[in-house]
């Protein structure tokens, strides 16, 4: 989920400063608005229960997940961690493993999977989705940076770097921060089209996985029906919080 050697740039090669990186101790505040926010995160929209594969960022596993998918069990969702072991980075080896994962939910449920990816792991579920179309209903990716030049092999090829910044053949939405310090905001937006989305909200990097600003954007992207995905509804109290 986090590297401050460098790892992430954007496409001008721009990468968070050490003030940035100091900015993540808002963590514990967020963590602080978790507990009051759960009332209110129960009355999200509730979707109809379909599967849902949860990606972690780099350095961190399941265990950094376990919010997100206890939310999900919550408002009715079959969620699934990834069950790799630990993030160590963009790897041949671990992209081949979550195809494998994939195809294992996807022939369980007989229909398709939703994919949220924190960080690093919404680089590879994009993959996924541009791989396997037939078998990913959405991505929702969290402070995932597409547009930086990294590849899920580990390859820093700039021709590669410009097709992974095309979106997937499936709806995606991009929640990002502009207060992340840990990767460059402007390589986590989507590019505009009728079946992407990108949703700002004040958030850390490191504390998306809890924040219940993030929480409820991914509980009312995955309450979108397969047949009609709309983009976020920012109307009413949404206008305020959410950029």
């Amino acid at each position: 989920m986090t590297d401050t050697g460098g790892y992430w740039k954007d496409g001008a090669g721009r990468e968070p400063g050490w003030l940035s990186y100091l900015g993540e101790l808002r963590i514990f505040a967020e963590l602080g608005t978790l507990a009051p926010a759960i009332p209110a995160l129960l009355s999200a929209p509730r979707g109809d229960g379909h599967a849902v594969l949860v990606l972690p960022g780099v350095l961190t596993g399941d265990e950094s997940t376990l919010v997100i998918r206890r939310y999900l069990e919550e408002l009715g969702y079959a969620a699934h961690p990834w069950k790799q072991g630990h993030n160590w980075g963009p790897s041949r080896e671990l992209h081949e493993k979550l195809r494998i994962r994939l195809k294992e939910l996807y022939d369980r449920y007989g229909r398709r999977i939703s994919i949220v990816g924190w960080s690093l792991g919404g680089i590879f579920a994009r993959e996924l989705a541009r791989e396997f179309p037939f078998a990913v209903r959405q991505v929702v990716t969290l402070g995932s940076p597409f547009g930086s030049d990294i590849a899920v092999d580990g390859s820093r090829k700039p021709e590669a770097a410009a097709r992974r910044r095309l979106p997937p053949p499936v709806p995606c939405s991009a929640i990002y921060s502009k207060s992340d310090g840990i990767v460059p905001w402007e390589a986590c937006r989507e590019l505009p089209s009728s079946r992407t989305d990108n949703i700002e909200v004040p958030a850390t990097h490191i504390g998306m996985g809890f924040n219940p600003l993030v929480l409820w954007a991914i509980a009312d992207r995955l309450a979108q029906t397969e047949a009609d995905w709309s983009p976020f509804d920012r109307s009413g109290w949404h206008g305020m919080v959410y950029g």
